[in-house]
Parts: C-alpha cells; sequence; structure tokens
C-alpha cells in the first residue's frame, strides 16, 4: 500500500493509478460514490508521475526524468478541467498542486522533493547525474542558481502576463485567455466551497486552496507589482549573463560545450532552460534576451531547446497552446458526451482551429 510523505491512507479504494480508469471513464462517472481501486500490491520499481502538461513544476520534474533516461508512466491531471480539485486527488496529496510522484510504496508531492528523490535514488553508468557530488564547488554552484531561478515568481509571470498582455509583445497567449481566466479565477472559489459541502472531512486541505487562490488573485492582477517582479527579473538575468560569460573566459580555447555551471549539463541548467522557454510563450523573450541586451542568454536557449529532453517534454514553442488545449478538449467530450449536433459542431470547431492554426503557424514561422 502506498503512503505519501504527508499521510498514510487507511485503505486504497481512494487512491486510483490514474485519473482516468482502463476504460477511459473518470471517477465522476460512476455516480456519487468514488470508484472501488483494486488493491493490488504496486511494482516497487514502477514510476508514475501525476503532472500537467502546461505546469511550470511539472515541466521541471519531467525535464528532469527524461534528461536521466528514466521509465515513467506520465498521467495528466488536466488543471483547466480542476481535476486537480477532485476528492481523489486532494486525497493524495492533501491539496498540494501537481506534479505527484509515485515510486512504489513512496508517494512525492513537492517538486524539488520529487527532483532530490530522482537524483538520490536513481544512479548509475547509464544514468546521467544533474547534480554534482555535495561538498565540491561545481555542488555550490548548482545549488545556488537551483534556488535562485527557483525563486523566481513564475505563477505572478503566468497569471500576469495574461491579465495585462500589454507588459508582453509577441505573447504566444490568445487575447480572449484573459477574459477566460478572469472568469476561471472569479469562479474558483465558489467550486472549492461546494467541493467542501460535499467532502467535509477535507476541509482544512480545500480551505487552504482558496486562501492561496485569493492572495494570488490580489497580487496577480496587481500591474505596480508586476512590475516590480519584472524588474527584479531583469537583475537575476543579468547575472545569470554573467555567469553565462565567465564560462566562456574559464574554458576559452577548449572544445567542450558549455552549460551555465560548466561542460557538464546539470539541474541548473533545466532550471534555466524551462524559465526561459516560458518568459518566451508569455511574450517577455524579446524584452529580455531578443533584444541583443544578453547575447550568451540567447544563445543558451538556442541550445537548450535542441536536446532531446526538451524537445520531448516542451515541444515546438509556438504550438504549446495548441497541445494544451486539444487534449483536454477531447477529454471533456469523453467524460459528457454531447449531443449530435454538439458534437459535430465541435469537432467542427477543432478542425477549424486546427486549419487556420496550422496555415498561421505556417506562414509565420515556415
Amino acid at each position: 500500500m502506498a503512503s505519501s510523505n504527508n499521510v498514510t491512507p487507511t485503505n486504497c479504494s481512494w487512491w486510483p493509478i490514474s485519473a482516468i480508469d482502463e476504460d477511459g471513464k473518470t471517477a465522476d462517472e460512476e455516480g456519487s460514490q468514488e470508484p472501488a481501486i483494486d488493491c493490488k500490491p504496486i511494482s516497487k520499481d514502477r514510476l508514475v508521475l501525476y503532472h500537467w502538461t502546461q505546469s511550470f513544476s511539472s515541466q521541471k520534474v519531467r525535464l528532469v526524468i527524461n534528461e536521466k533516461g528514466l521509465v515513467c508512466d506520465e498521467r495528466d491531471v488536466s488543471l483547466p478541467l480542476t481535476e486537480h480539485k477532485e476528492p481523489w486527488f486532494m486525497r493524495l496529496n492533501l491539496g498540494e498542486e501537481v506534479p505527484v510522484f509515485i515510486h512504489g510504496d513512496t508517494i512525492v508531492s513537492d517538486y524539488n522533493q520529487i527532483i532530490d528523490y530522482l537524483e538520490k535514488n536513481f544512479v548509475g553508468e547509464n544514468v546521467a547525474q544533474l547534480i554534482p557530488e555535495s561538498g565540491t564547488p561545481l555542488y555550490a554552484r548548482v545549488q545556488q542558481y537551483r534556488e535562485l531561478l527557483d525563486g523566481l515568481p513564475m505563477d505572478a509571470y503566468t497569471h500576469g502576463c495574461i491579465l495585462h498582455p500589454e507588459l508582453t509583445t509577441d505573447s504566444m497567449i490568445p487575447k480572449y485567455a484573459t477574459a477566460e481566466i478572469r472568469r476561471h479565477l472569479a469562479n474558483a472559489a465558489s467550486e472549492l466551497m461546494k467541493l467542501d459541502h460535499e467532502e467535509p472531512q477535507l476541509t482544512e486541505p480545500y480551505l487552504s486552496k482558496q486562501k492561496k487562490l485569493m492572495a494570488k488573485i490580489l497580487d496577480h492582477d496587481n500591474v505596480t507589482y508586476l512590475k516590480k517582479i519584472l524588474s527584479e527579473l531583469g537583475m537575476v538575468l543579468d547575472q545569470v549573463e554573467a555567469e553565462l560569460e565567465k564560462r566562456k573566459l574559464e574554458y576559452e580555447g577548449q572544445k567542450c560545450e558549455l552549460w551555465l555551471c560548466g561542460p557538464d549539463f546539470t539541474l541548473a541548467d533545466i532550471s534555466l532552460g524551462a524559465t526561459l522557454h516560458r518568459l518566451k510563450f508569455l511574450g517577455l523573450s524579446k524584452k529580455y534576451w531578443e533584444d541583443g541586451s544578453r547575447p550568451n542568454l540567447q544563445s543558451f536557449f538556442e541550445r537548450v531547446l535542441k536536446r532531446f529532453a526538451f524537445r520531448k517534454v516542451l515541444g515546438d514553442i509556438h504550438t504549446t497552446l495548441l497541445s494544451a488545449v486539444l487534449p483536454n478538449a477531447f477529454r471533456m467530450v469523453k467524460r459528457k458526451p454531447p449531443s449530435f449536433f454538439g458534437a459535430s459542431f465541435l469537432m467542427g470547431s477543432l478542425g477549424g482551429m486546427g486549419y487556420f492554426a496550422y496555415w498561421y503557424l505556417k506562414k509565420k514561422y515556415m
């Protein structure tokens, strides 16, 4: 029986190995009671990751898994469909967000703890080491930039740039997303209260989520606050630019590929690569490096996107939004099939969206 690092379950009827059962049904399709899950022992070697494709924390964990070459069963928990608010998931990690990692009898629900767990437990000649040996100068450097980059308020950048597109340039987020996220944030509190009444035993996790949500709304919709943290972001990227320049001088004349902390690709590079990818998607790249102000950052970003793990996890940045929307649309239809007319209209709309998206991308980038 798997037990979390935060909770010990009394039975496994509430712990599905996936949000979607083998027959494609979701937990809420079977009625008010949750489905009984067979309590068969889970293989001690099996790796399962609950994540959402566009979750920044999930992306970093998935990059680590793929850079290390591990085989992992990835299960998508859609935030737009509010699957992370369903009782089975809230019980799984006591109200924390994705990602959640399961390895045999161990459940880890904090993304930094997941990364440390992966680095500690999966080592060997054919497994990449992303964190250098403790006590070495390189270890200290990697940890320094890991903490620096992980400390950036990425949620605030993301929500703020959606709510205030005037702060961005060539954002890949459509204009309707601003109204949509405002509607979603406005309804989220009432949805959490409803679930709180339906699942009174989970009162504390739900209320905790509601408080965090309210705080985010107030902060991320404040233009003054956003301008302040974006200015601070520029100072952080200045520091990273200077560090990359140090590597060029340190290894001048040597034939080796240079990364943030040295010739070896490390966890610091995963954090930096994921950060730049998100900033590019939000429409902040021209402000911070594509204007020629930080050439080392520009070179790093171009090189890191060519790595297999980054191509697999993040894909083509120009189709990031489409890759997030389409799976959710099909899952919504599968969960609650509409009428024939509704289904035909939805499929036709999706096809039209895909068609126009293809020609738009082809015209702009090909």
